[in-house]
Parts: C-alpha cells; structure tokens; sequence
C-alpha cells in the first residue's frame, strides 16, 4: 500500500477520460429507414403513410 502511494507521490497521478466512441449512424426504427419512408417496400402501411405525408407536403399551407 504504501508503494503505491510513494509511487503517486513521485510519479503523478493520471485520470483518463472513458474512451469515447466513433458516432455511428444507428436506425433503430423502421421507420427512419429511407425506403419504409418512401413505402418502396412490401408494407401496405407504408405505403399509405408514404401517400399521406406526399398529401401533406402538396397541400396550400404547407408550401412557402
């Protein structure tokens, strides 16, 4: 006990942050996913969802 003290005395202590990680682009939903979005893919909800937001960006109030 007491060398690592001497040791810490002599030599400094060092804290080191926790390693920090790569950002990674993670979809954890399907429905952030590109093609579920645009209702390319087999889904009939999809699809219908994909035709309602086309529906609401065609709309008046919506454009600028």
């Amino acid at each position: 006990m007491t060398d690592e003290i001497d040791y810490a005395i002599q030599h400094g202590i060092t804290f080191k942050g926790a390693p920090k990680d790569k950002p990674e682009e993670k979809i954890r939903t399907k429905a952030r996913k590109r093609t579920y979005k645009t209702g390319t893919h087999s889904s009939a909800a999809a699809r219908h969802k994909a035709e309602i937001r086309q529906r609401v960006k065609k709309r008046k109030s919506q454009k600028h």
